[in-house]
């Protein structure tokens, strides 16, 4: 594996980092004003299509497609320190049409979409002109099992009638959302079990279609984008909304999850960097019984772990994503296991020592760290909690000895 990035991944790192401190920070507070003096927090927040018209200018847009003609023709490991740097911003994602669950639900579609699927739903989506929604995990069930989902997909001549209750479908809370992806079951007595499920095209305003409420996340509600519980009663869409096939949502969600679920790692490597700049700055800066807090011994002993972490954490992402670029997702599934268990709590750790260095103002609004905990615990859970990773590496690499 070669440690140097590449000359184009370099050259993108300049102008993202150049465009993030010339309108992306300096906005962050402007979103938050824009946010809150709108009538209802379920608007888009003006800011958000200045900045991104911006960045489409200057060709900063769609970098997260790799080896695609959609993007920017990025490999994964290419992509990581880019991906790493938007992380640094809540809102930077978005700027450059690189945000979950877009970014997943667009490489779905180019790799299983029909030309028709792609035509309607990939072309708005690459544009930035529309937003989109992730339906499977489900309240009744263990979603970490996904064979445990219970939602029906039952075909009905043309069309397909879709029954289920879904939550954390992140993203329907914006106006923008016009396109859900959904997981349910087509086949529910087949005999193997991963043959049971598939993924169908619904549009956001396709009758049946009822948002029970929206969740909140340790009490940010996360608008305008938002997570929602949403039932859904007999929905009916076309039978060409199919994703793939009948009975191949599994296939799907393991091409969609992987490369997902190293974007959130990359992502996290880009917030605990911005925690650990916080931490420095505030060390420097306060003053405690006399002294910075940065002559004290603890302080410098947490600024030094972190930045141990940090690079331990990036190093395990990279070799994910050149494993991904060379052997595929399907072979690097280990590694890619790993970093999501590792760098999550990596991150927590990091914000962590950061809030406890800022002292009360470390839990509030007046500094981004405690949005950035909550956020990041959440990661635990996203894309399959903890525990299953654990039980998937750990399998693995019994599978070596036996």
């Amino acid at each position: 594996m070669e440690f140097e990035y590449s000359k184009r991944t370099k050259m993108y790192m300049e102008q993202l980092t150049e465009f993030m401190d010339k309108h992306v920070y300096p906005n962050e507070k402007t979103f938050v004003d824009q946010l809150n003096a709108q009538p209802t927090r379920w608007q888009v927040p003006p800011i958000i299509e200045e900045l991104k018209a911006k960045a489409r200018e200057r060709g900063l847009w769609n970098l997260f497609l790799p080896e695609s003609e959609y993007g920017a023709g990025l490999t994964n490991l290419e992509y990581a320190p880019l991906c790493e740097i938007m992380g640094r911003s809540p809102i930077a994602p978005e700027v450059f049409n690189c945000s979950a669950p877009d970014t997943g639900n667009m490489e779905v579609l180019v790799r299983y979409g029909t030309e028709a699927q792609k035509k309607q739903w990939l072309a708005p989506l690459l544009e930035g002109k529309i937003r989109s929604a992730f339906a499977m995990t489900e309240p009744q069930v263990a979603s970490s099992d996904a064979t445990n989902i219970q939602a029906s997909i039952v075909r009905e001549g043309d069309e397909y009638v879709i029954n289920g209750h879904k939550w954390w479908t992140s993203g329907i809370g914006d106006p923008r959302c016009k396109i859900f992806i959904f997981m349910g079951k087509t086949d529910p007595k087949n005999a193997d079990k991963y043959k049971q499920q598939s993924m169908v095209l619904v549009p956001r305003d396709a009758p049946g279609i009822r948002i029970v409420r929206m969740l909140t996340v340790f009490g940010y509600d996360d608008a305008p984008h938002g997570h929602g519980e949403v039932v859904f009663e007999n929905v009916r869409v076309p039978v060409s909304n199919m994703l793939l096939g009948e009975g191949r949502g599994f296939e799907i969600a393991q091409g969609r999850l992987g490369p997902g679920r190293i974007h959130h790692c990359m992502r996290q490597i880009g917030v605990a960097e911005r925690a650990l700049e916080l931490m420095c700055k505030r060390a420097i800066e306060r003053v405690a019984f006399g002294k910075r807090l940065a002559e004290n011994d603890i302080t410098l002993e947490r600024i030094a772990q972190s930045r141990i972490e940090i690079e331990e954490a990036r190093l395990l992402v990279l070799k994910a994503a050149y494993m991904m670029d060379t052997v595929g997702n399907k072979a690097a599934k280990q590694e890619i296991a790993a970093i999501k268990v590792a760098v999550p709590n990596m991150t927590l750790g990091v914000i962590e020592r950061a809030m406890q260095l800022h002292g009360g103002g470390g839990v509030s609004q007046a500094f981004p760290l405690a949005a950035m905990w909550a956020h990041s615990r959440t990661l635990r859970f996203a894309d399959g909690p903890d525990e299953v990773h654990r039980r998937q590496i750990a399998r693995l690499e019994l599978r070596k000895h036996s």
